[in-house]
Formats: C-alpha cells, sequence, structure tokens
C-alpha cells in the first residue's frame, strides 16, 4: 500500500501528493487505506472495445463506463519531488492570527456587540466562534454598532465580509420588536442559501415587547411575551402582496426590494424599516437591473427616517464615491483566511502569476521566437506532459483535465469553469474518464453517489444521461440548463464531498457558493467575449475552504492567441463604479416616474431634492442631469404617465401607476398597456393562448425555432388561429421565416411585430407546460436545455402576477381574474382538475395527475390516506424505472414512504384549512 500523503504537515503551491505519485496516483480503496493506481491500465473495454451499458457491483446498478483516458503527467522543470515548506505552511505552524484570549473583542460575546446570547451560540454552532480583526475594526466603526452611520466596505470573496453585514442587521431587528430589515441580493438561487442561513441564525430568539424590558434582566433573556424572528425570501411573482407584517427580515432579488419598498413607502408602512443590506452593491452601475439599487437606495436616503443602509462587495474600486453617496462610514481590506496562490497555464507549462512584471516578461520570452530555444529567465514551475489520447491532445483541454485528475487524487475538491454549457459537459465527461473508477472508490462514497443517482432519477425530468456518466467517477456539471432541482442536489453533494468535481459555467460564478481547493479556468471567456476583471475576480475568488484548506490555487488556462489579452485582464484595475441613470433615457424614466407615483416627490423641489440623493448627482455634471430631466419629465408627461397642474405640482396617471406598481419599464409598459387594451375589446376566451400569451414577458424573448413554431401552428385549434390572426400573426411570415427569410425590426412598428412573434411562440410552450407536458418532454420538443424551460415557467409566472397587478390597478377586474385563472395553472403545470391537489408539498403536474387516477382527487382523499398507501402511487409517478436489488429496493421504498408522510401531513394541513373556511362561511 502506497502512504497517505502528510500533506498536514506542509504544503507548497502544489499538491505534494500527486508529486510524489507522477509514475502511479494512489486513490481511496477502504476507508484510511489507499492503493497504488496506474492510469495507464485503468481502460474498461467489453470484449469488441466497447464499454457496457450497464454494470453491476455488490447488487448496485451503475451506469456504462466510457473507455479510460490517461491525462498528461505534472512535473517540475527540475525532476525534483519535494520543496521546501512554504510561507502558508509555516503561517499555519506559527498562528499570527490574534485570538480572544489575546483581543476579547474577537469575541461575539463581547459587551461591546450587545448580541443576544443565543444568537452567538448559534454562531458558534454553524462555525463562527470567533471574528477576524478587520470584522472587529469595521464594526467598531464610528456610529455603526448603534445605526447612526450607514457603511460601505469592500473585502476579498471568502473574507467574511457577510457576516459584518448580518450583525448590523440583526442588531436593528433585535433592538425594535416593530423593526424591519432588507437584505437585496443579485441571483434567486443567493436568496434561497441566504434565507436558509439566516433561519438557523435566529433560530430559537425571540424579541421583547417594546417598552418591557426590566433593568434587572438581560436586553436577551427569554421571556414569555416575545415574538420570534420571520425570515421571508423575496423572489420571482406572487399575487399575495406582501406587507410588513409578514417578515421581520425579507431576503429579496433586487426587483423585488425595490418593489417592495415602493408599496411600503405608498401606505406609509415604510416607518417600521430599520436596515437595509446591499450585497453585490457593485452591481450598481449594470445598466440591465443593478441600476434599480440606485433608485431604491435614494428613495431611503429621501425618507428622512434612521435606516442604516450597508453596502458591501468583493469588486469595490472607488468606493469613496458609494461613502460620500451614502454619507456613512467606508472600510477596506485585502484579508483572506485562506490565501490563494495564481497560475498562469499556456502551451503546457504553468507559470506563476504572482506579479505583474513576471508575466510581462514571460509574455516577451514566449512570444519572441529568437529566445524560443534559449534559457528563459522566466522559468514555468511545472510542465504538463501531452497525453496519448486524442481526445486529450489539445493543451488546453489536456491541463485542465490534468490539474483536475491531480487536484483529486490528492483528495481535494476542484471546481471548473466552462465559457459554455456544452463546455460544461464536455469537461466534466473528459475529466471523469481519467479519475479512479466507481469500483476504485470507498465503499462510503460509492453508496453517496449511487444515492445522488437515484435522487436525481426520481425527479420529474429524470436523470441527465451526461450526469448518469460522470456522476460514479465523483463529477458534474452545475449549469443554467439544468433544473433548479439538479442544480440543488449536485451542489449538496460536492459541498458535502460526495463529488470531487464542479464544472460550472462562467456565469454562474457569482451566482453559486461552492468554494474549492483549486479552480481552473478552462479560458477567461463567457462564450466569445473575455469576461471582466470583476467576474474573473469572482471565479478565482472560489479558492481555498477555510477551516479545509490552508491554501486556495487557481489556474487560468489560454492559447497563444488570448496570452496577452488574458494577462492585461489578470493585471486590469477593476472599473470604477458610477452611476447608469442616464446612459439610458428609460432609466431616468423610470426613477422619475417611481417617485411621482408613490408620491415621494410631487413638486419640482421635491423632485430636484431626489435627483441631487442619487449617486448620479455625485458622478456625473450636473448640466446633462439637468437636460436628462427636463427630457425624462416631457416623455413622462407625452406617455401620458404623469400631469403637471397650472402648480407645478406632479401627479402619476392611472397608467402611470400601473406601471409603477407592475415595476415595468415605462416604454414596456406602452406595449403591454396597448396589448391589454386590444385584447379588452375582443379577447378570445374559448381557448388558452390568448391569456398564455399575455404572460410571455415583454424582454430577452430568446431565440424561434422556426421548424418548430411551423408544426406547432399547424396544429393549432380554431381558437388559437383566432388568437394569432387577433395578433396580425401571418402562416406565411412563419413559413417564410422557416426557409431562411429575415424578420424585420427597422421601425418600431416592425419591432412590436416581431416581439408577438416571440411571445406567440413561448406561449406555445406555456400551453404544453400547463397541460401536463413535463418539462424534459416540452425541453425536446422545442430543442431547449429542460433548466431553460423551468426557467421560462417560473419567468412568466412572476410576469403573469405583474400582468394581474397591472389589470387590477387599471380596473380591469375580469380580465385579471382570465389571467389569474391561468396563472394557477401554469404554476401547477396542470389543468384545471388538479389544482386543488398541486397545492399538496411535493404533488406536481405529473405526480396530481396519477393520483387523481388512482382515486385520491381530493386533498381530504389524500389527507385521510395511511401514508403507506400512497406509497403504490408514488412508485409509479417515478419518472425511471429502473431494477434495482433488494436491498436498494427497500431502501427506495424507504424514502418514497418519507416523502408520502410529508404529502400526508401537507394534506392534512391544507384540508384543515379548507374546513375552517367552510366554518367560517356558515
Amino acid at each position: 500500500m502506497a502512504e497517505k500523503p502528510k500533506l498536514g504537515i506542509w504544503h507548497t503551491t502544489t499538491l505534494e501528493s500527486a508529486r510524489q505519485g507522477q509514475q502511479t496516483y494512489s486513490t481511496t480503496a477502504v476507508a484510511g487505506q489507499k492503493r497504488a493506481y496506474d492510469a495507464s491500465t485503468s481502460q474498461i473495454t467489453t470484449r469488441n472495445g466497447t464499454a457496457p451499458a450497464l454494470r453491476r457491483l455488490n447488487g448496485k446498478s451503475l451506469p456504462g463506463e466510457l473507455p479510460r483516458l490517461t491525462a498528461g503527467r505534472i512535473k517540475y522543470v527540475d525532476g525534483s519531488t519535494t520543496r521546501e515548506p512554504s510561507e502558508y505552511s509555516q503561517r499555519q505552524a506559527f498562528a499570527a492570527t490574534p485570538t480572544p484570549v489575546i483581543d476579547p473583542l474577537l469575541s461575539l460575546s463581547h459587551p461591546a456587540y450587545d448580541l443576544p446570547p443565543q444568537l452567538v451560540a448559534n454562531f458558534a454552532a454553524s462555525g463562527i466562534k470567533t471574528i477576524y480583526p478587520w470584522q472587529k475594526q469595521c464594526l467598531l466603526g464610528p456610529g455603526l454598532l448603534q445605526g447612526e452611520k450607514n457603511l460601505v466596505y469592500s473585502a476579498p470573496t471568502g473574507g467574511g465580509k457577510s457576516l459584518v453585514a448580518d450583525i448590523l442587521m440583526l442588531k436593528r431587528v433585535f433592538e425594535d420588536r416593530q423593526a424591519n430589515a432588507i437584505l437585496v441580493l443579485p441571483y434567486v438561487a443567493l436568496v434561497q442559501e441566504k434565507v436558509r442561513w439566516l433561519r438557523n441564525i435566529v433560530s430559537g430568539i425571540s424579541r421583547e415587547d417594546e417598552g418591557q424590558k426590566e433593568q434587572t434582566d438581560k436586553l436577551w433573556a427569554r421571556r414569555a411575551d416575545k415574538d420570534t424572528i420571520r425570515v421571508v425570501g423575496f423572489f420571482g411573482g406572487s399575487k399575495i402582496r406582501a406587507t410588513w407584517a409578514d417578515f421581520d427580515i425579507a431576503v429579496c432579488t433586487i426587483e423585488k426590494a425595490n418593489s417592495l419598498v415602493n408599496a411600503a413607502i405608498e401606505d406609509c408602512s415604510i416607518s417600521k424599516l430599520r436596515a437595509v443590506v446591499l450585497d453585490e452593491c457593485h452591481m450598481i452601475d449594470d445598466g440591465y437591473r443593478g441600476y434599480l439599487l440606485e433608485l431604491m437606495t435614494t428613495k431611503l436616503l429621501c425618507l428622512g427616517q434612521p435606516v442604516q443602509i450597508i453596502g458591501m462587495s468583493a469588486t469595490l474600486t472607488n468606493i469613496g464615491l458609494l461613502k460620500d453617496w451614502l454619507q456613512g462610514h467606508s472600510y477596506e481590506t485585502h484579508y483572506r483566511p485562506v490565501p490563494i496562490e495564481e497560475h498562469l497555464v499556456y502551451d503546457g507549462r504553468i507559470y506563476a502569476a504572482g506579479t505583474a512584471a513576471s508575466l510581462l516578461k514571460t509574455i516577451t520570452q514566449l512570444d519572441s521566437i529568437a529566445t524560443q530555444h534559449s534559457q528563459s529567465r522566466v522559468q514555468p514551475v511545472r510542465i504538463i506532459e501531452p497525453s496519448a489520447d486524442k481526445e486529450l491532445k489539445d493543451s488546453i483541454r489536456n491541463a485542465v483535465v490534468a490539474l483536475a485528475n491531480e487536484t483529486v487524487r490528492a483528495g481535494y475538491g476542484v471546481l471548473v469553469f466552462s465559457s459554455s454549457r456544452a463546455g460544461c459537459e464536455s469537461d466534466a465527461v473528459l475529466i471523469s474518464r481519467v479519475l479512479p473508477t466507481f469500483a476504485e472508490a470507498d465503499p462510503i462514497i460509492q453508496e453517496k453517489r449511487l444515492d445522488l443517482l437515484g435522487d436525481l432519477r426520481s425527479l420529474p425530468t429524470g436523470l441527465d444521461p451526461k450526469l448518469e456518466q460522470t456522476i460514479p467517477s465523483g463529477v458534474a456539471f452545475h449549469r443554467a440548463g439544468l433544473t433548479t432541482e439538479e442544480r440543488e442536489l449536485v451542489a449538496k453533494a460536492y459541498d458535502q464531498g460526495v463529488l470531487k468535481v464542479c464544472v460550472a459555467t462562467c456565469s454562474l460564478a457569482a451566482g453559486i457558493n461552492l468554494p474549492a481547493r483549486r479552480v481552473i479556468l478552462h479560458n477567461a471567456r463567457m462564450g466569445r467575449d473575455f469576461v471582466g476583471p470583476a467576474m474573473l475576480r469572482q471565479m478565482r475568488g472560489r479558492a481555498g475552504r477555510k477551516g479545509k484548506d490552508e491554501v486556495g490555487e487557481t489556474y487560468l488556462c489560454c492559447r497563444q492567441s488570448d496570452l496577452e489579452a488574458v494577462v492585461d485582464l489578470m493585471h486590469a484595475d477593476l472599473p470604477e463604479l458610477s452611476s447608469c441613470l442616464i446612459s439610458d433615457k428609460r432609466r431616468i424614466q423610470r426613477a422619475l416616474l417611481e417617485i411621482i407615483a408613490i408620491r415621494l416627490a410631487t413638486s419640482r423641489e421635491s423632485l430636484d431634492d431626489y435627483v441631487s440623493k442619487t449617486l448620479l448627482s455625485y458622478s456625473a455634471e450636473p448640466e446633462s442631469i439637468q437636460e436628462q430631466v427636463e427630457a425624462s419629465i416631457a416623455d413622462l408627461q407625452k406617455m401620458e404617465f404623469i400631469t403637471i397642474d397650472r402648480y407645478g405640482s406632479f401627479q402619476a396617471t392611472l397608467l402611470g401607476k400601473a406601471i409603477v406598481a407592475s415595476s415595468l419599464d415605462p416604454e414596456d409598459g406602452i406595449f403591454i398597456h396597448n396589448e391589454l387594451k386590444k385584447a379588452l375589446q375582443g379577447f378570445v376566451m374559448d381557448g388558452e393562448m390568448h391569456v398564455l400569451y399575455n404572460f410571455t414577458p415583454v424582454q430577452d424573448p430568446g431565440v424561434i425555432n422556426w421548424k418548430v413554431f411551423w408544426n406547432e401552428i399547424q396544429k393549432l385549434d380554431d381558437s388559437g388561429v383566432r388568437v394569432m390572426h387577433f395578433l396580425g400573426l401571418k402562416h406565411v411570415v412563419v413559413d417564410n421565416m422557416l426557409h431562411g427569410g429575415t424578420l424585420k425590426e427597422a421601425t418600431p412598428e416592425e419591432k412590436e411585430t416581431a416581439r408577438r412573434y416571440h411571445r406567440f411562440y413561448l406561449a406555445l410552450q406555456l400551453r404544453d407546460l400547463c397541460n401536463e407536458m413535463p418539462i424534459h418532454r416540452v425541453a425536446q420538443k422545442y430543442d431547449m436545455p429542460r433548466g431553460s424551460v423551468q426557467t421560462l415557467a417560473q419567468t412568466c409566472q412572476g410576469f403573469a402576477a405583474t400582468m394581474i397587478k397591472f389589470c387590477e390597478t387599471m380596473g380591469w377586474g375580469a380580465m385579471a381574474a382570465a389571467l389569474d385563472h391561468l396563472s394557477d395553472r401554469l404554476k401547477a403545470g396542470a389543468r384545471f382538475d388538479l389544482l386543488a391537489l398541486a397545492k399538496i408539498t411535493f404533488v406536481k403536474s405529473r405526480t396530481a395527475r396519477i393520483f387523481w387516477d388512482n382515486g385520491f382527487k381530493t386533498v381530504a382523499a389524500v389527507a385521510n390516506a395511511d401514508p403507506k398507501e400512497l406509497l403504490p402511487v408514488l412508485m409509479q409517478a417515478q419518472p425511471n424505472k429502473v431494477k434495482l436489488g433488494a436491498k436498494d429496493e427497500q431502501k427506495f421504498k424507504e424514502k418514497l414512504l418519507a416523502k408520502a408522510r410529508i404529502i400526508a401531513d401537507s394534506a392534512n394541513r391544507l384540508w384543515q384549512i379548507e374546513m375552517q373556511q367552510e366554518l367560517d362561511e356558515e
């Protein structure tokens, strides 16, 4: 048996165990032991040279394995296999970070922070027993703990920046029983993750009634008259209008936070708001959606009430501008608890990327023909030898696979970023073909990977065939083409160590929290374009797991044609933040319309006061701002969104209020108003296509597969055909596009017509979803990734809520009711007869139909059933029938039985609500 590498003693820039195993690698055979593994002998083939379709291992079903590959060896230039201890390993041996014993203020239980003991205990249970010196210094900034000053701060990814905001926000909530707080995040996945985190942190803590604190009691002592802390996530669409009474801490996407603040200002409940946290606040200059952060924050600055605003980011440059804008305190740190060693991989050589000077020398030497045959002054750290396999002939692909292979065989996790969805799958498959096989994995890990495959297989969408290939080797991909449930299962398995390699698209770098010992960038592109400096830092910042790694490593691979651009990117300064309100006239129009509609500005004086408090006023010339404001006011009047009386008072029209209530941009609002106004004159009510058409978003409609479009409109019933004619859509245009035509968009009228074709194409997909066609079947039919179909459904659910709100504000009650009915069907993915069943947890679409067909046609029927009675029904609902061994069959049934109990409990709760409503009506 090969001796287990002693990585805990010391560490250098590479993985010692892999260096020691240049000829043979070590992989786990049984717990606590390792055995020699020769990659050259690992190819698994049948007699005819092909991989078996299905294998059985100890009674377990195992997907077929592709022929094995051998990645290029990674070796040192001088051939040595050992190195002196690095500064990082010495830092581990001789701790330089102060402890609470040395500095008591590094303990959250210190009286200076005045936190409830249960909160401190909850932080400790989550792994946060002390804070870093920079966090202490930041929290003790002037007036911050008391909520008297706003704060903007910058800290590297993985440096613990979220904890500072969490502490300040929770203090505001605990100090006042009536207080509310809002935490703003850019992505839905981050919102969901943060909700789970905060609910754990506030578990078991209650707030005291205001004015009932006794001198003899601690502020945070338990009393019977306290409330628990309610943490609620807001994202997507909802027909229910949230009020401040529904939550204590709202975790929101940018759009939902802005909508929530608008509604609260309008109904005067905003007075309860005490803290707002802006995570990833560098997005404030993102013109597509980040500008809403500026609109919302400026409204809060105009309120004149004590709301503590806390902004944070890992990629802030001109932090002084935000400090001036927020009139608060600023703090910057470059501290990372786990340092990162960065490398550039080029032409099979690994270079240290520590300084700009060494990289520039490297470029000069690599690009100079004259020096190619001479010894370079800047030597590579290591060399990646070519692979003998044709699949790995490309030096970049070979480097990515070899680096991932080395990391996993040393026992660490690796995160690979690819530039496209197809690249994700390709990298994952290739990496899985060089790693230890399923049979060589630890038996416990084998079991967990089989469980993961089973969980993925039991999803309504079934098991992705590529994941079925890669997961047995501990590899998976995480991209937008997967469904939400698939991504959650993959992320959880990676975080638990069941998976060792996760391949993700660059676009998901900021939306996932999956740290790794080593981060490998296949290239520095997102699609065809290079990523920006901020995105690059986001990806590289995922390296290093606190508590698991003493160092993180990043490897950026690039080709000769990209070398100079990549090095410039690696050392590029982050762009300075600035307002983007006047970079597109729709943004300043929306800003002015919102404050007029919610009555925050009713005169030119109050409107100018709002403008003076925007970030725009700190980053643009007053003359240009004034011109844009004047032009926007005139445009809003012309579009009939606002009126100005003879005394100069501003007032929003009914249409203007509907647009703000629906969170639409002004120009989109005009289009929607015209569409709905026309529909009121001839709404096609004998089918569902017209309603579903109005659920489709007006922005980013996607690409039309004109062949599918043509086939679908040929099968439309009379109602669907009338909808097409009503919208002005023509079969001849679709036929022309099918044969290579172009959809003209030169004039505003042509753009509106093109938008209608796109929306009708999306409505066809919604029709199939509403009629119980599974997501994976819709994806196949329209040649789309399953995750994209699911995202479309979720987006349209949100847009449906927007349309309902628009109609209600305009006073179009009948239209709102028609939209409301179909929105329930869209959410359930089912026909009308299943809507009640679809409210039960885990019972959606296909499962609801199987319950119905088996006689469980009401919530009461499910509620009164024994969970064991539901088990055969759930067995029928599984999308894939796989033959399992007796042991696995029993385990599978136990999981389904646990699911059946949850379904029965959920049905019971719903049934009790129904019964109570019936009693109330009598």
